[in-house]
């Protein structure tokens, strides 16, 4: 169950770069796309923190 909770994390983060992406470079919403970035990059970081091993 955990795994598939990650694997929807990584994809909804990876949408969501590319929607930040999308959003400065093509439609010049600065603000949207640096808080869409922001959103993929604190759920990278949550990934991260999950799978980190522990002792």
């Amino acid at each position: 169950m955990l795994s598939t909770v990650l694997s929807l994390l990584m994809l909804a983060a990876i949408a969501l770069g590319a929607g930040g992406l999308y959003f400065i470079l093509r439609r010049k919403d600065y603000k949207r796309g640096w808080l869409m970035i922001a959103a993929a990059v604190v759920m990278l970081t949550n990934v991260a923190i999950m799978t980190a091993p522990m002792e």
